[in-house]
């Protein structure tokens, strides 16, 4: 039997997080030393809205505090809708991007490499890479906390914007949209402008968003169809549940389609 409580969300770890009282232990991934370092610091730095680490488990494990409050999965719950939670979510990325001043990673740590921005430019951030729903804790319709950074990885500020207007906004087709339980007449441009608005991305920077929304929908159709071929069973079941290759070439389509208006609408 587990011990402790399990915690639902994810794919990759699924199963494999547990709350005991007030701490998290999950898998400790290849990375951990950087992540590890990167939380110490934003957190010295005043920045509340990630895990402080306890520890790592004999076994492995990392040991984190839990942090209270709402995480929503599939079928994602009506509030997950809220232009409010898309606002606040967009300044919680800003806030720990900018608790990253002057952070340096400890000597021979590493980062993920496979949802990384492949041009991260001279002066990069830490990126979360993956700010989905099902990493952000909520409390009261704001979001308070990213959660699951395994996949953080250098990058440009933009990516991580992008990131979060993938999935908050989402920039999917309604129909899948829909079939995750969100609503289909959710607006892509609004929410991909109040997402660029509330982090505050100026200039040139704006359509660049763009840009990397394009990339990133190629990288993780790619990162899927990776694990897909691995065998990997909890990716292998949402391949079917989701589509599979369908799901992608829709996905596709639908961005070609819109991105024009998308960069206008950031005008």
């Amino acid at each position: 039997m587990t011990e402790g409580e399990p915690l639902a969300g994810g794919i990759g770890n699924a199963g494999a997080v547990v709350r005991i009282g007030d701490a998290v232990l999950r898998p400790a991934g290849p990375h951990h030393r950087a992540i590890h370092a990167l939380l110490a610091h934003v957190r010295a730095a005043g920045f509340t809205g990630t895990p402080e680490v306890l520890g790592l488990e004999p076994d492995g494990r990392e040991r984190l505090r839990f942090i209270p409050g709402a995480v929503a999965i599939p079928p994602f719950p009506a509030w997950a809708d809220d232009e409010g939670l898309l606002v606040s979510a967009a300044g919680l990325l800003r806030s720990f991007h900018d608790a990253q001043a002057g952070f340096v990673a400890p000597p021979g740590a590493t980062w993920d490499g496979e949802m990384a921005d492949p041009t991260p430019g001279p002066d990069p951030v830490i990126c979360h890479t993956d700010p989905c729903l099902e990493n952000l804790v909520v409390r009261d319709g704001v979001a308070v906390a990213l959660l699951d950074l395994e996949f953080a990885a250098p990058g440009r500020r933009v990516w991580d914007v992008a990131a979060l207007a993938r999935y908050l906004g989402p920039m999917d087709p309604p129909e899948v949209v829909a079939r995750a339980g969100r609503r289909p007449d959710l607006d892509p441009v609004r929410r991909l402008r109040l997402v660029v608005d509330a982090y505050g991305v100026e200039g040139e920077e704006r359509a660049a968003v763009v840009d990397a929304l394009g990339t990133q929908m190629e990288q993780g159709a790619a990162f899927v169809r990776r694990r897909v071929a691995a065998g990997e069973p909890a990716f292998v079941a949402m391949w079917e549940t989701i589509g599979g290759e369908d799901r992608y070439s829709a996905r596709a389509a639908w961005f070609a389609a819109r991105r024009d208006a998308l960069v206008a609408g950031l005008a």
